[in-house]
């Protein structure tokens, strides 16, 4: 039974990450655009995921309880270089690819940098959250990130808990995953519709400014 549902939170994490940012890579292909993402988000997000996944390979966890992030990694790194793609320069991209490479090797020198920045990771985690949100209140375009990719992210974080304390039980890890599971549901608790002002201005077809005023 133990076995079961190991196996079972193991695989649905995979299999719910593997998809997880699709969605978004597809609407930025699909737009040719670059809007709704959020560039420091996206790259505190990638900090966080390689310290995570750098800290689970220094100490040896077992592969199945950490896979899914070099799949988010990958994903990430996709959705970093569709920004600035369809923001005119690629090659912005390098400096931030070779900091995130040159991080790998530098963490794992000594114990106390990956332990001391395991638990920055938390905050970077959550600062990630904070700022993609604000952004979208900004924007007022969502990105293709939606409720239910939020609700999808708190599951996965749900089985790694479980999956920790059926394997490692590492305490870093479940405190970090926890509180990232707290801030996912206060943002989706506090996160309202963005309010229509009584003037919407469009563009029209012919390159002007039209003003619509909604009827009560």
């Amino acid at each position: 039974m133990e076995g079961a549902l190991l196996a079972l939170c193991n695989w649905s994490t995979l299999g719910v990450c593997a998809a997880l940012k699709l969605p978004q890579i597809h609407a930025q292909l699909a737009t040719r655009s670059a809007r709704g993402i959020s560039l420091p988000s996206l790259l505190l997000e990638l900090a966080g995921f390689l310290v995570f996944l750098r800290y689970q390979c220094y100490y040896g966890s077992p592969l199945l309880t950490y896979l899914e992030y070099p799949i988010l990694i990958a994903q990430d790194v996709i959705l970093l270089l569709c920004v600035f793609h369809f923001n005119g320069n690629v090659r912005q991209a390098v400096p931030y690819v070779a900091v995130f490479v040159s991080s790998w090797f530098v963490l794992g020198l000594q114990k106390w940098i990956i332990d001391l920045s395991m638990h920055f990771c938390t905050l970077i985690s959550a600062a990630s959250k904070f700022v993609q949100l604000q952004h979208l209140w900004k924007t007022q375009d969502s990105g293709a990130v939606s409720a239910l990719t939020w609700g999808l992210s708190a599951y996965t974080c749900a089985t790694r808990i479980i999956t920790t304390l059926m394997t490692t039980n590492d305490f870093a890890k479940i405190k970090n995953i926890a509180i990232i599971i707290i801030i996912i549901i206060t943002i989706n608790i506090i996160k309202r519709p963005i309010p229509v002002s009584k003037c919407q201005i469009k563009q029209s077809a012919t390159g002007g400014l039209q003003v619509y005023t909604p009827t009560p």
